[in-house]
């Protein structure tokens, strides 16, 4: 019997009015680079949906990549960037801030989150050292929406963040890659327009929400990146087919594809999530998205492994290891039903 799988939210191609998308339009001539008419058109759909017709649109392949010209762009070479220490930049993106010269600032999070309150101590501990000028000046706040851990930021921990950035001359950055999986979420009092109020760049992920690939960076004062088309040439990460991606974003906010498609994803994460607890397994942290985070035994890890192929997380002791089953714009409902039939099949007793 094949296992189920829910080790990743992208192990599909892509979500099926996009595919006819780039089938209809495969044969098309158009400029490259993303100068072509799909991806102007992207912008301006992506633009009208955040409220910023002054904002600036970028098409990018992937989150890493996005994330590391993105900063880049905003730091200047003696600058660094602020992080939780569970940031995926801080753990999961293979040094990929620091190779670009540019140091990780961690602070400890709240279930993943960066509290308003820990960054103002550390930036006025920071402006009353004597020895700053030998040292690294912190001058951006990253965070992603949802977080590593699929938890969200309300809109007050934004403003909070947003107030501290503006005492502290910093500016914030938000990685998106799961983004349609936050605004689905039914806690989410979060916009795409209060995004680009609260940050200073956000990108809106695709290829964990149902591109084939591709991610959208949105710069609301496009003068804090100056250049940047000639920026992201010089890193190696301007496609030169760009009109692949700007048919997939244009897909996306047509018609709204992009603030419904993480829905179904949501509600069978809550599912699995529900049938974990009521198997007596608890959680490392609440499910608010579409990731779920048991705490197993490394039996009933084994034991789990049988059924369905998840993503190993973490050992928080030498007994039990934490997995991650991640949902997706693919996932089916027999799939999420059939997890949850075996678990309360006593599977893990």
């Amino acid at each position: 019997m094949e296992k189920l799988d829910f080790s990743s939210d992208y192990l599909e191609g892509c979500a099926d009015p996009i595919m006819e998308r780039l089938v209809a339009t495969n044969h098309e001539k158009s400029e490259g680079y993303g100068l072509d008419c799909h991806s102007l058109r992207a912008q301006r759909l992506i633009k009208d949906a955040c409220g910023t017709p002054d904002a600036e649109v970028f098409f990018l392949v992937g989150g890493t990549q996005t994330n590391e010209v993105a900063i880049s762009a905003l730091l200047a070479p003696w600058e660094g960037v602020i992080a939780a220490t569970s940031g995926h930049i801080a753990v999961h993106e293979a040094g990929a801030i620091e190779a670009g010269g540019h140091k990780v600032l961690e602070l400890p999070g709240h279930d993943g989150k960066l509290a308003a309150a820990d960054v103002d101590e550390f930036m006025r501990l920071w402006e009353k050292d004597g020895n700053r000028d030998h040292m690294v000046q912190p001058a951006l706040i990253y965070i992603s929406e949802p977080n590593e851990y699929g938890l969200l930021y309300s809109k007050a921990e934004l403003e909070a963040l947003r107030t501290v950035a503006d005492a502290h001359h910093l500016k914030i950055y938000c990685d998106g890659a799961r983004l349609a999986y936050a605004l689905a979420a039914p806690e989410n009092n979060v916009t795409l327009e209060d995004l680009a109020h609260l940050t200073d760049a956000f990108y809106i992920g695709g290829t964990k929400c149902g591109a084939l690939f591709g991610e959208a960076l949105v710069f609301p004062h496009p003068e804090l990146a100056p250049h940047f088309f000639t920026f992201v040439k010089q890193r190696g990460a301007l496609l030169a087919k760009g009109r692949l991606l700007g048919v997939q974003f244009e897909a996306f906010f047509e018609d709204g594809l992009y603030g419904r498609i993480g829905k179904p994803a949501i509600a069978q994460a809550r599912e699995i999530s529900s049938a974990f607890e009521e198997a007596h397994i608890a959680l490392a942290h609440p499910t608010q998205t579409n990731q779920v985070f048991p705490v197993l035994s490394d039996s009933q890890a084994e034991l789990l492994g049988e059924v369905t192929l998840a993503s190993f997380w973490e050992k928080p002791d030498e007994d039990h290891t934490i997995v991650r089953l991640a949902t997706s714009w693919a996932t089916t409902d027999e799939d999420a039903d059939a997890l949850v039939r075996a678990l309360a099949s006593g599977i893990l007793a």
